[in-house]
């Protein structure tokens, strides 16, 4: 699969490196072994300020191959200490929008789900009470409108379990577009699935200071069609 390697710089600092990751762009290298967000963000670093040798860059938290938006990377390794904390402790606030197939019952809800991974198919299952060797998965959900072509959801992730959103909205018969593993329509007009991760906030690990981030949408597929207005909080 083919992807664009130019970094789309949201925030930089001495400490992080904010970036908008195009849907089918690796956060961390695996066994593909295309070229991953994190050694693009390192060469990136080490063009502009020519640096000698290797460059430092912690990935603090991951989304998706398919997925785009906010992605935070550590530029030294006592800011990636410190937000590890900060996401590991869910000081984080974190705003998705998702495009689904279709309406979930309720306009909004608060969805909370046991989800058990399955390695080898690398998908998740969701259980509606505890199951040995799953992990809870919450979140909040709100519709906020009907498209042409599907229905735009928010997504408030509580917490981040791998493939939460995905599996959760399916959960409830709104399968996000592009995701057939979760039971969603194909999109082959788009490389990924539609769902962005359009907003972060927290507290600078260094300045204590407090910092949000958004991500604009991609200028691709159905997304073109989403005006992030007053209607998006």
């Amino acid at each position: 699969m083919h992807v664009p390697v130019i970094l789309n710089v949201i925030y930089e600092d001495n400490h992080l490196l904010v970036v908008n990751k195009p849907a089918g762009l690796l956060a961390q290298g695996d066994q593909t072994g295309d070229p991953p967000l994190a050694d693009v963000a390192a060469r990136y670093i080490k063009e502009k300020y020519n640096k000698p040798g290797a460059v430092f860059v912690g990935v603090v938290h991951r989304l998706d191959r398919p997925v785009s938006g906010v992605v935070v990377l550590a530029r030294t390794s006592k800011a990636l200490s410190r937000m590890n904390r900060l996401f590991g402790l869910r000081e984080t606030t974190k705003t998705y929008l998702a495009l689904t197939a279709r309406r979930p019952d309720a306009d909004e809800a608060r969805l909370v789900h046991w989800l058990k991974k399955d390695e080898a198919r690398n998908k998740v299952s969701v259980h509606n009470s505890a199951v040995a060797g799953a992990l809870q998965a919450e979140l909040t959900y709100r519709v906020l409108r009907r498209l042409d072509h599907g229905w735009l959801i928010q997504v408030n992730p509580l917490t981040g379990r791998p493939h939460q959103i995905r599996a959760q909205l399916a959960s409830v018969g709104a399968p996000i577009i592009g995701d057939v593993k979760y039971g969603g329509p194909p999109a082959p007009e788009y490389r990924g699935i539609y769902l962005h991760a359009w907003k972060l906030s927290f507290t600078h690990p260094v300045r204590k200071e407090p910092v949000s981030f958004m991500a604009p949408l991609p200028d691709q597929g159905l997304w073109v069609h989403v005006e992030e207005n007053s209607q998006i909080e």
